[in-house]
């Protein structure tokens, strides 16, 4: 089917809270990084009959020889293949060239981070990103707070001076920047591997109460079921996934060479690497959605 667009896949789940006749539910984002991963993310959605974003990251632009037109094709190809809902997202974007790439390459969505800049200035370049995007009717995710283990730092500790996203700093960066969504840091963190984040839920509502746009949940490949569900419940909208297929990736290609060390055709591990992320889509798809 036809791209839908991040913004409409993201206000129809931040709806679900408000109606009587349903329960809140997420939307998950998922990263990409080979084709594999698309078509894992595609049939994981398909498999839980569930709607999903398939988002590319700058680092994995980087990857891919930082040509972002070949893997930004390839995905959308995938997309538009599948019977699911699903949407195309440009990720964690630093530089003011990727983001303009953006345009054209079937994206309806950005997240623009400049969190690493001082409060100032990034409400200053994100104020110019959400310009440039609402202008070519693109939206605009960006990040308030630190959430760690970006590019291979280490998590940052909960108490952390700045880990946590501030509320009242939040409505004012939301006011003064335009953004769409907004990324929080919770307690989550990038790139962990086992699953033992602790959310601070009392946060979580306190900014759902303030911020009058969709929060945005990262790092929450960490995050054990429950808490997602419960993160969900109080107010988290986009959940974006990503070291979880890969962990799911990894595994089954090291077990298939592991069982068979002659093993030279990567189709041989590449299948069943697809296939275990596409049961990882599946499973964190229905746990978003407020499944059992």
């Amino acid at each position: 089917m036809p791209l839908v667009s991040t913004g409409e896949l993201v206000s129809a789940a931040a709806a679900s809270a408000t109606r009587a006749d349903q329960h809140p539910y997420g939307i998950a984002a998922f990263n990409v990084i080979t084709l594999e991963h698309a078509e894992a993310i595609a049939a994981g959605a398909e498999r839980a009959g569930r709607p999903a974003i398939l988002q590319i990251s700058e680092n994995a632009v980087k990857f891919h020889g930082g040509r972002l037109t070949a893997v930004a094709a390839a995905t959308a190809a995938v997309a538009r293949a599948s019977d699911a809902p699903l949407s195309l997202h440009l990720d964690h974007v630093e530089s003011a060239a990727l983001l303009r790439a953006a345009d054209g390459e079937g994206f309806s969505s950005v997240m623009f981070d400049a969190s690493r800049l001082s409060y100032g200035a990034n409400v200053a370049a994100t104020a110019e990103a959400v310009a440039w995007g609402h202008a070519r009717g693109i939206w605009i995710e960006a990040e308030l707070g630190k959430v760690g283990g970006k590019d291979g730092e280490p998590p940052l500790g909960a108490h952390a001076p700045g880990v946590r996203t501030d509320p009242a700093e939040a409505v004012a960066y939301v006011r003064d920047t335009g953004v769409d969504a907004l990324a929080v840091a919770v307690g989550s963190s990038h790139a962990m591997t086992d699953r033992t984040a602790a959310l601070d839920h009392d946060l979580i509502g306190a900014l759902r109460r303030a911020v009058p746009v969709p929060l945005v949940l990262h790092g929450s490949s960490g995050v054990p079921d429950a808490e997602i569900r419960q993160a969900v419940a109080a107010g988290m909208v986009k959940i974006n996934v990503g070291t979880a297929l890969n962990t799911a990736f990894t595994g089954a290609v090291r077990g298939c060479l592991e069982a068979d060390p002659r093993l030279v055709d990567p189709r041989k591990y590449l299948v069943p690497a697809r296939e275990a992320m596409t049961g990882t889509v599946a499973a964190f798809l229905k746990v978003i959605a407020g499944e059992p």
